[in-house]
């Protein structure tokens, strides 16, 4: 029974539009090359501050700073624009619905009537 709820749960969510709008977001962030280079470059980035991290170092003024700069040209782009706006949308539908699912949880813990 919960499974099928989840799955229709996600099966919802799915069609909702603010997931539909960060799916097309996804899609042209992928599609366009200089995002894509621009994605690749951070990435880069990120592995580079965090093997520093691992090996107990502070990254360096050089490295923080690139870093910064290409997320910075990324959410400048008007694409990464669109998928900051979608991304941000979305994950307020989904707290929204985890807020519900949390409410339903706390509901059913304290109810003494067994509904499947």
């Amino acid at each position: 029974m919960i499974d099928e709820r989840a799955m229709d749960l996600g099966r919802l969510i799915g069609q909702s539009p603010e997931y539909q709008a960060m799916h097309r977001a996804e899609n042209a962030l992928r599609s366009d090359q200089e995002t894509v280079a621009k994605l690749e470059a951070i990435q880069q980035l990120a592995r580079k501050v965090d093997q520093m991290v691992r090996d107990g170092q502070m990254p360096d003024e050089e490295t923080t700073q690139a870093y910064e700069d290409a997320v910075r040209e990324l959410e400048l782009s008007a694409v990464g624009q669109a998928y900051v706006v979608a991304r941000a949308n979305f994950d307020k539908l989904m707290a929204k619905v985890n807020q519900q699912i949390s409410a339903g949880i706390e509901r059913g813990a304290t109810s003494s009537i067994i509904t499947l």
